[in-house]
């Protein structure tokens, strides 16, 4: 079974916001912490993807147009409370594996080795029926 684990993060203020202003210990702590969690679910066989995702500032919204000339505009839109900042798909044997990931992730360290309690979307990811073709 296959499930996508999204790590949202809040807009404006908090821990994670304000990753400039951890000390280099902080953040190289955090990212092996990232580097370890990936590593350690490559080794198991578990990881299908892992991809970090750009600020939404830098997210565009795209739509068709009436000519299906596409249509862009910024987004997300601000009133936004939370965006997504990455995300991993694992193929697990069953869901609570999942959760136990997702529980993993959410513990990254932040400011003085804290944990951030990160919150983590897990849901399986449902087959296409090209796959089986």
């Amino acid at each position: 079974m296959r499930y996508i684990l999204m790590m949202h993060v809040p807009r404006g203020e908090g821990d994670y916001q304000s990753l400039a202003a951890w000390t280099p210990e902080e953040l190289k702590a955090h990212m092996d912490y990232w580097h370890d969690l990936n590593r350690s679910l490559i080794d198991s066989g578990e990881m299908v993807g892992v991809e970090a995702l750009t600020p939404p500032r830098q997210a565009r919204l795209v739509r068709a147009a009436k000519d299906g000339v596409p249509a862009i505009t910024d987004g997300p839109f601000p009133e936004t409370k939370e965006f997504l900042a990455g995300y991993w798909i694992v193929d697990v044997d069953r869901p609570e594996r999942a959760y136990d990931i997702a529980a993993i992730a959410s513990m990254a360290p932040g400011p003085g080795g804290a944990p951030l309690g990160i919150p983590i979307e897990v849901r399986e990811v449902m087959r296409s029926p090209i796959a089986d073709m």
